[in-house]
């Protein structure tokens, strides 16, 4: 994909994006002359309707590598079901060693969740939800995790309709 397509894509979604730098890991490398360092960025974005986007980079400066993980996170945005302030039903993700769990909850419950989990899903625009994370808490996998939930949840009129129980 290139830098258009991805701006563009972006733009389809007609709001301004909110970023958030999550995790910064920082590697050395021992050389001749001393230790030589990189680092990497864990950043996403989302609107607050329904959209949320992640993008993970090295750079030898941090302020590179949030931009190219800026960068990334724009062109990874996908949409993904509310039901009000909600989501429309409990749902697991899954991605390497982490598990999320998802569950709806009540008006003026707020978000529960850990640090991650709860980024993405307040960047998403979700406000009332009850999350809880099994095995690793590696922040990339969480994230994956957490966005691969949300992609799978379906509309609960639509399903009802397939199903020919709508009401």
């Amino acid at each position: 994909m290139s830098k258009n397509e991805a701006r563009r894509r972006a733009e389809d979604f007609g709001t301004e994006f909110e970023e958030k730098v999550l995790y910064i890991n920082r590697c050395s490398k021992v050389v001749k002359g001393g230790r030589k360092f990189s680092f990497s960025a864990l950043v996403l974005v989302g609107d607050g309707q329904g959209h949320v986007g992640f993008g993970f980079a090295k750079a030898n400066e941090v302020s590179d590598a949030i931009r190219k993980g800026t960068e990334a996170a724009r062109k990874n945005v996908v949409s993904f079901e509310r039901e009000g302030s909600t989501i429309p039903h409990e749902i697991v993700g899954e991605w390497d060693g982490s598990k999320v769990l998802l569950k709806p909850a009540p008006p003026g419950t707020g978000v529960t969740a850990g640090s991650q989990v709860r980024s993405t899903l307040v960047l998403g625009g979700v406000i009332d939800i009850v999350a809880k994370s099994f095995g690793s808490s590696n922040p990339f996998n969480l994230v994956r995790a957490t966005v691969l939930a949300l992609t799978k949840l379906t509309n609960r009129q639509k399903n009802l309709e397939m199903r020919g129980l709508s009401q």
